[in-house]
């Protein structure tokens, strides 16, 4: 069951130009439960209720942040565009690798060269 959360949409400002948005949509229970069965996850009855509940604020306040105005507002790709003296990066210096035996010492469980993890997904 597909579920469609944000689906776009144009809407008038108060000036008439137009603006994006978002439909403002509740999940179901039913779409809940398919969520957390995508996610591995067993919701009890209460749970289920209260993350619809709780999944449904998220859509909201994103119908709120898609009002917003951005125009001429320039896309941001990088936090610390330019900052020169002020970066808090360190530089990229060429260093040899950690190597295999060093990675794994602190491993729980490894073998064959390998991190070993236990199976975390299965399906009926």
């Amino acid at each position: 069951m597909p579920i469609r959360v944000c689906a776009a949409y144009t809407k008038p400002r108060a000036d008439g130009k137009q603006r994006k948005g978002t439909y403002n949509l509740k999940l179901t229970e039913e779409q809940v439960r398919y969520v957390a069965k995508l996610a591995n996850l067993s919701l009890m009855g209460d749970e289920i209720s209260r993350m619809a509940s709780e999944l449904g604020a998220v859509l909201e306040h994103m119908d709120r942040l898609a009002e917003i105005d951005t125009e001429g507002v320039e896309p941001m790709a990088q936090v610390l565009y330019d900052a020169g003296e002020t970066a808090t990066l360190r530089p990229d210096v060429e260093r040899a690798p950690l190597g295999n035996e060093a990675a794994l010492s602190n491993a729980p469980l490894a073998g064959g060269g390998y991190f070993k993890v236990p199976k975390v997904i299965e399906r009926q």
